[in-house]
């Protein structure tokens, strides 16, 4: 028997996955529904999370920089893209997009995230 899964249904289970802090999981479910769905920024954000609370930070870093270039103005895709730098110490690359979070948002907290 064969089942056949609808990319709702996928995202649906990325979902599950991801807040069941299964993030590995989320993550391969994940980027099948975003390859299929390129231009959905709020799978690739939800993907970007699950790589970076899975430690995946290379890919977690790939998919925040297409986020930033698709929406420059989206506040926690930078604080997100910072965030995801400094974890690999690259501390100097990451504040940039820190600053920009805080500005962006009006939280000033973004900002103490950028020594």
């Amino acid at each position: 028997m064969t089942t056949f899964e609808t990319l709702a249904e996928r995202y649906e289970r990325g979902v599950t996955f991801f807040e069941a802090r299964d993030y590995i999981t989320a993550a391969e479910l994940l980027g099948t529904v975003s390859a299929e769905e390129p231009g959905n920024l709020a799978v690739r954000m939800l993907l970007a999370r699950a790589y970076y609370h899975s430690a995946q930070l290379g890919r977690a870093e790939q998919e925040l920089r297409k986020a930033v270039e698709q929406d420059p103005s989206d506040a926690y895709a930078h604080l997100l893209l910072g965030r995801t730098l400094q974890r690999q110490s690259r501390h100097g690359e990451g504040q940039g997009h820190l600053r920009l979070a805080a500005a962006l948002s009006g939280e000033a907290a973004y900002a103490a995230f950028a020594p």
